[in-house]
């Protein structure tokens, strides 16, 4: 009886269906001639799975699997330059919905088991840098960054992403915030670099609530002190915005009261938090701003276990389909880690499924439950040593 690989596991987490309906929506196949869309998703996404550095080790890697092709339905020879010039030429747009229809999936399953999501919102910087990129890279620099920015919302609770955008570097990071989708009943929290007041009163008017830091000058007249709470806390504070026209005659459109808390730092001044939240206990506002970090460790990971810091082109198509093929292939680990349960972490669950992308996992439990068996049977028949 015929049993799909472990990478064939991971693929069936988008249906053909699905995605041959993105296909049709952006009319992704147009021009295409032998090399399919759905040809140039899985090439990209078993680059990131099995930790190819280049196209050619791309091209080898999956063509040394021929058995595997019909099953995946997919081309049975893979091309270097085909690849090479799919990823320059291709628009990316059909990448990004298959990215947002696995965020999707995986967010609506968190959605209906918790009352209340922890939405983490940040920014990362990818450098690019030399021949090929400077080209197109240079002229959007900032200090900071030189390459690109993806810009993420990390679902605490279900430890993914569940909404992204991938800009130039000279993009800020506000002008993205402003375009994230807010849920009523859900918490935002997001750094000083999201300082915008006007968008912190739209994400109380959604009916959610925001944590974040206060800057060292902001205007603040101090309406209530309330009486500090938890470890840590050295003060807490309902404050208002003293000045309502804080720059060229642009109103401030928060006109609320709002909260400031304030955490002691070993060695630091203490950490300024403000929210919206006005009857949680001061101690879980520190805890959900501290929650923060969990974003960043996201990053390192993609960083470090998937394939966004080599790329196997240099312009900046080829380098979007990159970034968005780790987001893919992180979804689906992540998808199949939930399906099964499993108790280890996603970098160990990662590590196996890396070894055995083409292995079938189903034909190698059933031959260790014949062995056992045929095991047991000898042993009953000639009894089994005492150890």
């Amino acid at each position: 009886m015929f049993r799909i690989s472990r990478f064939q596991e991971l693929i069936r987490h988008l249906p053909r269906g699905r995605f041959d309906n993105l296909v049709r929506r952006r009319e992704a196949d147009k021009h295409c001639k032998g090399f399919t869309p759905w040809n140039h998703m899985t090439a990209m996404v078993y680059g990131q799975l099995a930790d190819a550095r280049s196209l050619r080790q791309i091209v080898t890697g999956f063509n040394a699997h021929r058995a595997h092709h019909y099953h995946l339905d997919a081309r049975r020879e893979l091309s270097r330059s085909t690849l090479a010039d799919a990823n320059a030429t291709r628009s990316p747009e059909l990448f990004a919905d298959v990215a947002r229809s696995l965020m999707s999936e995986l967010h609506e399953g968190m959605r209906r088991s918790c009352k209340e999501l922890l939405y983490l919102l940040d920014s990362t910087a990818i450098m690019l840098k030399g021949p090929g990129f400077d080209e197109w890279t240079l002229p959007q620099r900032t200090r900071h960054v030189q390459g690109m920015k993806l810009h993420l919302m990390y679902c605490e609770q279900g430890r993914a992403p569940s909404w992204y955008s991938i800009t130039r570097g000279n993009a800020s990071d506000v002008s993205q915030g402003r375009q994230v989708p807010l849920e009523r009943g859900s918490v935002y929290v997001f750094d000083k670099g999201y300082y915008d007041f006007d968008w912190w009163h739209s994400i109380h008017r959604a009916g959610a609530t925001f944590v974040t830091r206060w800057k060292s000058n902001a205007a603040l007249k101090v309406q209530r002190a309330l009486a500090p709470e938890g470890e840590d806390i050295v003060g807490d504070d309902l404050v208002s915005f003293a000045i309502r026209t804080p720059r060229g005659g642009k109103r401030n459109a928060y006109d609320g009261v709002l909260r400031r808390v304030s955490v002691a730092r070993e060695g630091k001044p203490p950490l300024l938090l403000a929210t919206n939240d006005l009857d949680s206990p001061a101690s879980v506002i520190a805890q959900r701003y501290k929650a923060r970090w969990q974003v960043e460790l996201y990053f390192k990971w993609i960083k470090q276990h998937l394939g966004i810091k080599r790329y196997c082109g240099r312009n900046e198509n080829a380098v979007r389909i990159q970034i968005l093929s780790a987001l893919i292939a992180y979804m689906l680990l992540r998808l199949e880690h939930v399906a099964n349960a499993a108790n280890e972490d996603l970098w160990t669950f990662t590590t196996r499924v890396r070894a055995s992308l083409f292995q079938r996992p189903q034909a190698e439990r059933s031959l260790e439950e014949r062995r056992r068996r045929r095991l047991e049977e000898l042993n009953a028949v000639q009894g089994a040593l005492a150890l």
